[in-house]
């Protein structure tokens, strides 16, 4: 499977498509197939690229 997230920049923001629990997030990496996000209520996070398409929310 492709890379579903590889138009994201670090400083994008994004939601996770099922856990909306974790809040908004911001992108800190964006490596390899490996992004790395910043949660409000999760924290640091590290998915995998080719399993969640990640949700840009903008304004």
């Amino acid at each position: 499977m492709d890379d579903l997230n590889a138009m994201l920049e670090p400083g994008q923001m994004v939601r996770h498509p099922t856990q909306s629990d974790w809040g908004l997030g911001q992108v800190q990496s964006n490596i390899g197939g490996k992004i790395t996000v910043m949660f409000q209520h999760a924290g640091k996070v590290v998915l995998d690229s080719r399993r969640v398409a990640l949700l840009p929310v903008f304004g």
